[in-house]
C-alpha cells in the first residue's frame, strides 16, 4: 500500500470517527434511569389535561420532548460532545409533521376546553410556559444532559412519524434525570471524618512543626473552639 493511499485512509477514518456524535462521559458510571414507557395518562410527567382524547394526551407527550430536548439545547452547551443544538435543530427538520400535528392537537385541545378564544390561547401560552419551565434543572443537569443528548441522538435515526413513540417510550427516563444522582462506581458510606485542626499558641510550635508533647493532638474545629 502506498503511503498517499494510507494516509488517505487515515484521513478517512478520522472524519467518518468524528461524524459519529459522542455522549459525554460525566461520570464513570452513570445512574440507570431507564423506565417503562408511558401513555400520557400518568399524573408526574406534565401537565394534567383534564377530559383529554388519548390522542391528546400523547400529543402532550410529543410537545413536552421536545420542550425538554429545546432546554437541552440551551442548557447542555458547555458539553459540545453532545451536539444537543444541532440534534435539536435536526429534530425541528426531520420530524416537523409530527411535531405539528401535536401542537394542532393541543390547541384544538384548550380550544374545545376554554370556548373563549383570548382564553384558549392564554391556557395554551401557559402550557408552554410550564412545560419548558419544567425541565428546568441545576442539582442533575449532567443527568438531564446525559439523557436529552442520548434520546437526541435516538430522535436522528427514527424515521418520519415515530417521534411521538419514542416520546412515549423514554419520557420516564427523562424525568427520573431531573433527579440528582452522583457516580454510581464511587460508593460512599458513613459520614465523612471531620476536619483535624492543631492548636495555633506560640507555644505550639518550633518552626513549622507542632509540637504533639506539649498542645496534644490536633483537635477537631468545634472542638478547638471549646477551649
Amino acid at each position: 500500500m502506498s503511503l498517499v493511499r494510507f494516509v488517505g485512509l487515515g484521513a478517512a477514518t478520522v472524519l467518518a470517527l468524528s461524524s459519529v456524535s459522542a455522549s459525554a462521559q460525566f461520570y464513570l458510571k452513570h445512574k440507570d434511569l431507564s423506565a417503562p414507557a408511558v401513555t400520557g395518562t400518568e399524573p408526574d410527567i406534565g401537565q394534567l389535561l383534564p377530559g383529554a382524547t388519548a390522542a391528546e394526551q400523547r400529543a402532550s407527550v410529543v410537545w413536552n420532548m421536545r420542550a425538554a430536548l429545546n432546554v437541552a439545547a440551551l442548557q447542555c452547551q458547555f458539553e459540545p460532545t453532545l451536539f444537543t443544538v444541532d440534534k435539536y435543530n435536526a429534530l425541528l427538520t426531520d420530524h416537523q409533521d409530527e411535531l405539528k400535528t401535536s401542537y394542532d392537537t393541543l390547541t384544538k385541545y384548550f380550544a374545545r376546553i376554554n370556548k373563549n378564544p383570548r382564553a384558549s390561547q392564554q391556557a395554551l401560552d401557559q402550557f408552554g410556559t410550564r412545560t419548558y419551565s419544567s425541565f428546568a434543572t441545576v442539582n442533575s443537569q449532567f443527568n438531564f444532559c446525559h439523557v436529552a443528548g442520548d434520546i437526541g441522538r435516538e430522535a436522528l435515526f427514527q424515521p418520519r412519524g415515530a417521534f411521538t413513540q419514542l416520546s412515549l417510550d423514554r419520557m420516564r427516563e427523562l424525568r427520573n434525570s431531573l433527579t440528582p444522582w452522583g457516580d454510581q462506581a464511587i460508593v460512599r458510606t458513613g459520614q465523612p471524618s471531620p476536619a483535624t485542626l492543631p492548636r495555633f499558641e506560640k507555644v505550639c510550635w518550633k518552626g513549622s512543626d507542632y509540637n504533639v508533647k506539649r498542645c496534644g493532638e490536633p483537635l477537631t474545629p468545634y472542638a478547638y473552639a471549646a477551649r
